[in-house]
């Protein structure tokens, strides 16, 4: 199962001050513009590609790409495919600087939870006609790459967050998966009482992170981000009801302010210092090397959906998408390479080569995928996502609010004046849109 690196590139803290040297998306995306893109996404005929695409991504889930598209290479043997993989630390930043300079690749991967400052016709081409079926993508992650009806990304992986729990502790304390707030902590509280040090091993960064968290739990209680006209609408009793949902993990004594750190969370978890996480599918692949022993996941370990909210069970959705860069020198083989990479086929390949969730729904129903019971929270989570705004100033916006996040969680400031100030300080910002 691969690992999106919860604290690389895909949440940019350092990268985003480029965006501005830049004039990336999410200000004055004018309706001519908008006109413009749906005028040139041309569709792409089924010739075999031919010339030289040069790809770029970060380093994780691209590292198996060689691999992965042997069958497109030998189906068009007069294309080549370079790759350049970069660290997820500087991926966004060296990219930013390559377009910048007029030296972007043909095409890029980006990151459906932190792509919206490149969704822009004079960065990003806009998808052709017919190159995919929109619909057999996870929704959320097909409207992450759209911005007025254009769609400038292809959904390439995916992931969401989800219950991971210790099924042994919740099998001795006689309870099952909490499937509300109401039920969250009491569910923490008995799996203490089964012999754990915590209930939930909470992310602590108070960072980029903790604000995201917080936004999907406004979804669930039933507030959005946005306003119709594109307005931050971030202190509303939604946001207020989430971050106080949040506090309660630490009040209540089921998660601790302090601990345990990021590189800690799995040994935490396998040794019982903690119990639960709220998180990714990538750590399940990480607890029988965290536990030292093949099988102990298979063994000690269960998910489920996200407890509800007023408005359900709502998590965001995230992964990797493609896009081809507005300055591309080979458009027609560049979109031919990402329609193949977006082949269930292929997306099954890409699975078992590295652990990449598929972001196409169909390939959910491989055996390769499918055989994996622990996803199977994951695939009705990812069903039931939202996408974060596609607007520029996300990115600090969110990071203010994981800032936010620590305040009421350490009970120095209260929910009401948390969301206040996260409120003015996004209006301050602006979304492009007001």
């Amino acid at each position: 199962m691969s690992d999106p690196s919860r604290r690389g590139v895909l949440r940019l803290s350092a990268g985003t001050a480029l965006l501005g040297a830049l004039a990336l998306a999410g200000c004055g995306r004018g309706d001519t513009a908008t006109a413009t893109a749906k005028a040139t996404a041309k569709s792409i005929d089924d010739k075999p590609a031919t010339g030289t695409v040069n790809v770029w991504a970060a380093q994780g889930d691209a590292d198996v790409l060689g691999k992965v598209i042997k069958p497109f290479k030998a189906a068009n043997p007069d294309v080549t495919v370079k790759f350049t993989l970069i660290p997820n630390s500087e991926y966004y930043t060296k990219l930013q600087a390559a377009i910048a300079a007029g030296k972007g690749p043909d095409v890029a991967q980006f990151f459906p939870e932190s792509q919206a400052q490149f969704l822009d016709p004079s960065i990003l081409r806009p998808v052709p006609d017919g190159l995919v079926d929109s619909g057999a993508f996870f929704k959320s992650l097909w409207d992450a790459g759209l911005v007025k009806d254009v769609a400038y990304t292809v959904p390439w992986y995916a992931y969401t967050y989800a219950l991971v729990y210790r099924a042994d502790l919740a099998k001795k304390a006689g309870v099952e998966a909490p499937t509300t707030w109401a039920e969250m902590v009491p569910f923490f509280t008995a799996l203490k009482g089964a012999g754990a040090v915590h209930g939930l091993g909470a992310d602590n960064g108070w960072d980029i992170f903790n604000g995201q968290d917080v936004a999907m739990y406004a979804w669930q209680a039933g507030g959005n981000l946005l306003s119709p006209s594109g307005s931050w609408t971030l202190d509303t009793p939604a946001m207020v009801d989430a971050l106080k949902y949040n506090a309660s993990f630490f009040s209540s004594g089921s998660a601790d302010t302090a601990t345990p750190t990021f590189l800690d969370a799995q040994p935490y978890f396998v040794s019982g210092k903690t119990a639960t996480m709220i998180t990714g599918p990538w750590v399940l692949g990480q607890l029988d090397t965290a536990a030292k022993k093949t099988g102990w996941t298979a063994a000690h370990v269960a998910t489920a959906p996200l407890p509800a909210g007023a408005s359900g069970s709502i998590s965001f959705s995230a992964g990797g998408t493609w896009g081809v860069l507005a300055d591309s020198g080979n458009t027609d083989a560049s979109w031919k390479f990402v329609r193949y990479v977006s082949k269930p086929s292929t997306q099954v390949a890409q699975y078992s080569a590295y652990g990449s969730l598929p972001a196409v729904i169909s390939a959910w129903d491989a055996p390769a995928v499918k055989k994996q019971p622990l996803l199977d929270a994951f695939l009705t989570q990812l069903k039931n996502t939202k996408a974060f705004p596609q607007v520029g100033s996300w990115q600090q916006v969110a990071t203010r609010l994981g800032k936010e996040v620590e305040t009421v969680a350490k009970g120095t400031q209260t929910a009401e004046q948390a969301a206040a100030s996260i409120q003015a300080y996004a209006k301050t910002l602006g979304t492009g849109a007001e």
